[in-house]
């Protein structure tokens, strides 16, 4: 009977040792089935848009599994897609700490920490870690873009000429347009600092950049004007209608003035017309009206405004109309016109004039780089009854 029992204690031993396994790999797998549920029920909060329920949800799941990174690392950005950018910093910084990261989960979470220190404007602490990432090749793209708005908040241009030049060499980015106007911020430095000739190189260099940049052409257009080369000067403003006509009404008040100093104002009236026929904005019609008004017949220029207006109304056009009207006007007829006038500058008053065709903003200045979206060439005029 002993014999028996000591034959049947292995058997005995391996039964509750397999039990045990079993009864482990039943709770794994429990813990597996509950973390995926969980993980599931937060990315559907996040797919609809409810990233407070999706935040509640990863805060358990990283309460109950501390070294899951994936879950963290969404729990980081959440945070900082909410605005609460010290958070994110924490989580992010508490990854990196750990030495269990592999080289791209380590790569991966200073990506994250450098775009919380870009959210929360500490943007040398952020440049370091992107400039560690391109050392390492490893999400190299996105931070060298990330570098790229770096320097351009930091108004740094030559450093972002770089890295622009680099983003083109290495990630086939289409950034010429950018780095010409980069050249052209030098440009404008450099005549602020009274350095005419490095100015004219450093446009002539945007222009080499993007033939299309009417920034350019209108940086080498003023310096040609100051030099008294009007004839050179008007050649550059008249670029300007080739490149993106989109832009003429900027340079038509220095395009009329060479004309002017050229002395052939019939020459600019012919090349209005030109202009007049290719554009619909009213700030060119506007402007051949006056000529025509100055250089020829006041009946003429109304006559030639009104003829314009059927075409494309417009309330600075209508204004225009007024104000010649006001001049040969006088007792009552002149207080009506000059209520009706009035009215129209109250109208046109805080009317933004420009708009940027990529996130929408608007306003009375206009800017080469949208001060919202940080796109270039992405402001211009409105058109329409109270705009262009």
């Amino acid at each position: 009977m002993t014999e028996l029992l000591w034959l049947l204690l292995p058997v005995a031993a391996a039964s509750g040792w397999y039990a045990a396994l079993k009864n482990v790999q039943k709770n794994q797998q429990q813990q597996i089935d509950g973390f995926n549920s969980a993980y599931f029920k937060g990315l559907n909060y996040l797919l609809n848009e409810q990233p407070d329920k999706a935040i509640e949800v990863f805060v358990k799941m990283a309460e109950v599994d501390s070294d899951t990174v994936e879950t963290h690392l969404a729990l980081g950005n959440l945070f900082r897609r909410r605005g609460e950018v010290d958070r994110a910093i924490r989580i992010h910084q508490n990854l990196i700490a750990r030495p269990t990261l592999n080289i791209e989960q380590r790569s991966y979470s200073l990506l994250e920490l450098g775009e919380d220190y870009m959210k929360a404007g500490l943007l040398d602490r952020a440049e370091n870690l992107f400039q560690e990432l391109v050392t390492i090749n490893s999400f190299a793209e996105t931070a060298l873009n990330n570098l790229l708005d770096i320097y351009q908040q930091e108004k740094d241009w030559d450093q972002s000429i770089q890295i622009a030049q680099q983003l083109t060499r290495e990630h086939k980015a289409q950034l010429s347009g950018v780095i010409a106007h980069h050249y052209c911020e030098l440009a404008e430095k450099a005549v602020e600092e009274g350095r005419p000739s490095e100015a004219m190189k450093l446009s002539r260099e945007a222009m080499v950049q993007s033939s299309e940049c009417v920034r350019a052409s209108i940086l080498q257009g003023a310096q040609a004007f100051r030099n008294s080369e009007f004839k050179e000067a008007l050649k550059c403003y008249q670029g300007v209608a080739s490149q993106d006509i989109e832009y003429f009404p900027e340079v038509i008040t220095p395009l009329l003035q060479c004309y002017d100093r050229l002395s052939d104002p019939q020459a600019a009236i012919k090349y209005l017309s030109e202009i007049v026929d290719n554009y619909h904005g009213i700030s060119t019609v506007i402007a051949l009206a006056e000529l025509i008004r100055i250089h020829d017949d006041q009946h003429k220029a109304v006559e030639f405004m009104v003829a314009q207006l059927g075409k494309r109304p417009s309330v600075r056009g209508l204004k225009w109309i007024i104000e010649r009207s006001l001049e040969h006007s006088e007792g009552k007829a002149h207080d009506n016109l000059m209520i009706l006038d009035g009215l129209i500058e109250q109208l046109l008053k805080d009317k933004p004039v420009y708009k940027c065709k990529s996130c929408g903003f608007s306003g009375k200045a206009m800017h080469w780089q949208c001060p919202s979206c940080k796109q270039w060439d992405t402001v211009k005029p409105i058109h329409g009854l109270e705009g262009e």
